[in-house]
C-alpha cells in the first residue's frame, strides 16, 4: 500500500463526516431557496385601458413567496408617472422599496425624492408610505417640500392623497411667499 494513500483516505473520511446534513435540513434549505425569486434589471409597466400610467425600474427585485408575500427592491427603485397624454407627470426615486401585497402597502425609504414636473414641486424624505386601499401617501419622518414659491419643512412628516394633492404637513417650518401660494 502506498504511503500517500492512508492520509488521503483519512482526509476523505473526515471531510465526508464533517459535511453530513440530515434529510430535514436539506429540505429546509431547499424550501428557503424556493421562497425567494430574484429578478435583475426590472422594468414593470402599469397601464389602464391601454394607456401607460406608471413605469417602474429597479436593478433587483426579490419576490418573497411566504405566507405573507411581499416584493422587495433592495438596490433602489425609480418610478415614472405618466399623464393622460403620456408625458411624464412626476417621478419618484428611492434607494430601497418594499410592497406588502396582501396589505396593499408600499414603503420606500433612504433618499426618497418625488418630483412633480408640471408644478415644479419636489418632496424629499427618508421614507414615504403608500396605502393603496385608502389612496393615501404619508410619512412621520422629516420632509422637505420645495415649490417655486419657497421651501417648507415638515418636522413630523405629511399626509396626502396618492396624487400628492390635499397635502397636510405636520409641524411646519419655512419661509414662503403667501401671494405665490394663492396662485399655485
Amino acid at each position: 500500500m502506498s504511503p500517500y494513500l492512508i492520509p488521503v483516505l483519512l482526509f476523505t473520511l473526515l471531510l465526508t463526516a464533517a459535511c453530513e446534513n440530515s434529510l430535514e435540513e436539506v429540505k429546509q434549505i431547499g424550501e428557503l431557496q424556493q421562497q425567494v425569486e430574484t429578478v435583475k434589471g426590472v422594468e414593470l409597466i402599469y397601464s389602464e385601458s391601454g394607456n401607460t400610467k406608471v413605469k417602474l425600474t429597479a436593478p433587483t427585485l426579490l419576490r418573497h413567496k411566504t405566507k405573507d408575500p411581499y416584493l422587495e427592491f433592495p438596490d433602489g427603485v425609480d418610478v415614472t408617472f405618466y399623464n393622460d397624454n403620456l408625458s411624464v407627470g412626476s417621478t419618484l426615486t428611492a434607494r430601497y422599496g418594499i410592497r406588502k401585497e396582501r396589505q396593499k402597502l408600499t414603503t420606500v425609504r433612504d433618499s426618497v425624492v418625488w418630483i412633480n414636473k408640471k408644478e415644479g414641486k419636489t418632496i424629499e424624505s427618508e421614507e414615504m408610505n403608500w396605502d393603496e386601499r385608502n389612496s393615501k401617501i404619508h410619512t412621520d419622518k422629516f420632509v422637505k417640500i420645495t415649490t417655486p414659491s419657497g421651501v417648507i419643512l415638515g418636522k413630523a412628516g405629511f399626509e396626502a392623497n396618492q396624487d400628492f394633492s390635499n397635502l397636510r404637513i405636520k409641524k411646519v417650518e419655512g419661509e414662503i411667499n403667501p401671494n405665490a401660494i394663492l396662485k399655485e
